[in-house]
């Protein structure tokens, strides 16, 4: 596949296509959840069958419509492509699946790399999310983006909120619970903004948390120590729905570290300036 394909109907097909053939799998898995082989990589992060199942199902239908572009995923890793990459997190919110908790879902995106030209034309400066797709299961949503056309849910157009004001505004987050070593800068912004903000919003899936972001759900959302995979496809959706997501530490052109701030144009800079103070 050529650089000017990148936004092409085709890809973004694909990785609809790919999204709910990983669905299938993982509420196939789901009916026999106490049945699943889990296996724990580090503390508190774990990775079953479904896991690996929905991540093949994905790898394969992308190798199949789009081989010339990379493909990274969570759990079997991958290379870096030379104009774009795929990147994959099969099942986001694992331990709500395997609690019974029916919020998780499957994430895909497409980064296309610095110098390639995804409209044919011009050539992007900087590693870009260019397409977003993520599909929640159990409430039949699928949330999918174009870099410069928009995003959508369940085909309808999808924009991020229009509050004004952190103090009038829902903010999702994610607490620690892999790595502790951010847990000092992290908690003084939590409580700043249990007493700044509206409300507060812990489920558990950053896949869904960015997606009900760029839908106008939450006004805007945090959190720290995450991987590529959980925030690419996210990033797109909240920028092409009019959103800001960027990397917390303002070093890298998407937050690829997982150090992420997201929100609509207005609160996203507040919560930047909330979660500064304590970095």
């Amino acid at each position: 596949m050529s650089t000017p394909h990148l936004l092409s109907a085709d890809c973004l097909d694909a990785a609809v296509t790919a999204a709910h053939t990983a669905a299938a799998i993982l509420q196939t898995h789901a009916l026999h959840r106490v049945d699943l082989v889990v296996d724990f990589k580090t503390r508190n992060d774990l990775v079953s069958q479904a896991d690996r199942d929905a991540e093949r199902a994905i790898i394969d239908t992308l190798r199949a419509r789009t081989p010339d572009i990379g493909i990274i995923a969570e759990e079997s890793g991958g290379e870096r492509g030379t104009t774009a990459t795929w990147s994959i997190d099969p099942l986001d919110g694992t331990t709500n699946f395997l609690s019974g908790i029916p919020h998780y879902a499957v994430s895909i995106a497409l980064i296309g790399h610095a110098g390639c030209r995804p409209d044919g034309h011009t050539p992007l400066p900087q590693d870009t999310p260019l397409i977003g797709v993520i599909y929640d299961p159990n409430r039949e949503e699928l949330f999918s983006s174009l870099y410069g056309l928009g995003a959508w849910l369940n085909g309808r157009r999808i924009y991020c909120s229009g509050t004004t004001r952190l103090d009038q505004s829902v903010i999702a987050t994610g607490l620690p619970f892999r790595d502790f070593s951010f847990e000092a800068q992290y908690m003084p912004g939590l409580q700043d903004a249990i007493h700044q903000t509206r409300g507060i919003r812990r489920l558990g899936s950053a896949a869904l948390d960015l997606a009900w972001t760029a839908c106008g759900r939450y006004d805007g959302y945090w959190e720290m120590g995450l991987a590529p995979w959980d925030v690419a496809a996210g990033t797109a959706l909240v920028r092409a729905a009019g959103g800001i997501c960027e990397d917390i530490h303002h070093q890298e052109p998407w937050p690829e570290s997982g150090y992420v701030y997201a929100g609509n144009p207005h609160v996203a800079p507040a919560l930047d300036a909330l979660i500064a103070r304590h970095l």
